[in-house]
């Protein structure tokens, strides 16, 4: 299935004439292997988890969000696909629509799946093993399908160096890519951008996106 056919539940959740939410009509990102986490205070907080495959992002909703505590399991919902142009998408998602709320850029990054693993087969089979580098987020994560539903499934982190005991997502509230809060974002959604807009306000000084990675392969860098 190619990345706009995997788009149709997303589309027909939105009226793109109200949010401003990438439609997905033409992405101007290019392919790699980006990964995003979106922290969302919609009807309630959560944190949206997303890896680039297959021209998409692949969409998980972590209500109490992603920790480096491999001794805690975080539930995850399993969502519809979401186009390239949200991974940098931070503002507001106006009352009434779809997911209605704050959106920040908590953290991003570039990933891999483990070994030549298909992610996109993986899914389908309920089990994501996939190592992280973003700014806060790093090493090995699992997601694995449990549950009574096809959209319960887990986060887990791998006890590997990059594991710390008790780290909570909470403490770290700052977008990666405007260091504002959802607090902040929510004061003053005009000095927001994203990909699908045509320039960043001179007023809001950004960080540049990961590099992305069309090999599939981690570029190193230093943290």
């Amino acid at each position: 299935m190619g990345g706009a056919d995997r788009l149709a539940d997303y589309k027909a959740k939105r009226d793109f004439d109200t949010t401003g939410e990438p439609s997905g009509a033409a992405s101007t990102l290019p392919v790699g292997h980006r990964f995003v986490v979106q922290r969302h205070r919609a009807s309630h907080l959560h944190y949206d988890l997303r890896l680039e495959a297959a021209g998409v992002l692949l969409s998980w909703a972590v209500p109490k969000g992603p920790t480096l505590d491999p001794a805690v399991k975080r539930l995850a919902v399993h969502v519809e696909d979401h186009p390239l142009d949200y991974f940098d998408f931070e503002g507001i998602i106006p009352a009434g629509e779809y997911g209605g709320g704050d959106v920040i850029v908590w953290d991003w990054g570039t990933w891999e799946a483990d070994g030549d693993t298909d992610p996109v087969a993986a899914v389908k089979r309920g089990d994501l093993h996939f190592n992280l580098d973003g700014e806060k987020l790093a090493g090995r994560f699992v997601l694995v399908q449990r549950g009574r539903t096809e959209r319960d499934w887990l986060l887990i982190k791998k006890d590997d160096d990059a594991a710390h005991g008790g780290w909570n997502p909470e403490d770290h509230p700052r977008s990666v890519k405007s260091g504002r809060t959802n607090d902040e974002v929510l004061a003053a959604p005009a000095q927001t951008w994203s990909s699908s807009d045509s320039h960043v306000p001179q007023s809001q000084t950004m960080t540049s996106p990961p590099p992305y990675s069309p090999s599939g392969m981690i570029p190193s860098k230093s943290k």
